[in-house]
């Protein structure tokens, strides 16, 4: 089975760098244990999308081709 990597959105990606900055700065300073398990969720969900950006294809397969 060979692996495809999904299309995500731009969207997931900041999502991902948001709470990971939030997380780092804010959470972890409040609870250590808390601040570095939501801030791995993030930086798992930011890998994701640098790899979705590199591997993914397009998500609209007509789109280089011309209307005739």
């Amino acid at each position: 089975m060979a692996f495809k990597a999904a299309p995500l959105n731009s969207s997931f990606m900041l999502a991902g760098i948001i709470g990971f900055i939030i997380s780092a700065l804010y959470i972890y300073n409040k609870n250590p244990s808390w601040g570095f398990a939501f801030g791995l969720v993030f930086l798992l969900m930011i890998i994701a999308a640098l790899i979705s950006m590199a591997k993914a294809k397009p998500a609209m397969p007509n789109y280089n081709k011309r209307k005739k």
